[in-house]
């Protein structure tokens, strides 16, 4: 299962845009929203998640196969105060699965020592909460089992790249063609 985490002041479109894409792939995403069903994003467009971040916890054996933290502000900052969150992480990386974050959000990663001697990105600005990454720069990177990206401007490559690593190349090629990206 893929999880991907809504906290209040997420980046709307870092959010939707790559959730659209993956459940267009056929992939199967539940929302998790941080604080209940019901979070409001940044911009203040309410989105009602699939689960809470307590249901979440409670799946307690569920191993994901991707974690995707969309970035935004307070929304990054709720998202790496979130004991789920926390719970999400630790749980995807013992289980090998991949760790995807979106503009400010690869601070959660790199908060937790995850980017070390890694290459990562991130919105302007924030390059200095990812501790240990060996490379910082680019739209979209992907190094190991973890991909991040730049921000909403990059928010349909880094649902094109989240596709090509869960199912495959082509039929990312063939989405971005549909929707003539």
């Amino acid at each position: 299962m893929i999880y991907m985490f809504l906290a209040a002041g997420f980046e709307e479109t870092e959010a939707l845009c790559p959730l659209d894409l993956l459940r267009r792939a056929g992939l199967e995403v539940s929302t998790v929203g941080i604080g209940g069903k019901s979070v409001t994003g940044a911009h203040g467009i309410t989105v009602e998640a699939d689960m809470t971040d307590t249901a979440y916890i409670a799946l307690r054996d569920d191993k994901p196969d991707m974690i995707i933290l969309p970035g935004g502000m307070p929304g990054t900052l709720n998202l790496d105060a979130s004991d789920a969150v926390a719970y999400a992480i630790r749980t995807a990386t013992e289980s090998n699965a991949y760790l995807a974050a979106i503009c400010a959000a690869p601070l959660i990663l790199g908060r937790r020592g995850l980017l070390k001697g890694r290459r990562a990105t991130c919105y302007p600005g924030f390059e200095d909460e990812l501790v240990g990454a060996l490379e910082i720069g680019g739209r979209v990177i992907r190094d190991g089992k973890i991909i991040t990206a730049v921000g909403m401007g990059a928010a349909a490559e880094f649902g094109f790249e989240l596709i090509s690593v869960l199912k495959d190349p082509e039929t990312a090629g063939k989405i971005r063609e549909a929707i003539l990206a």
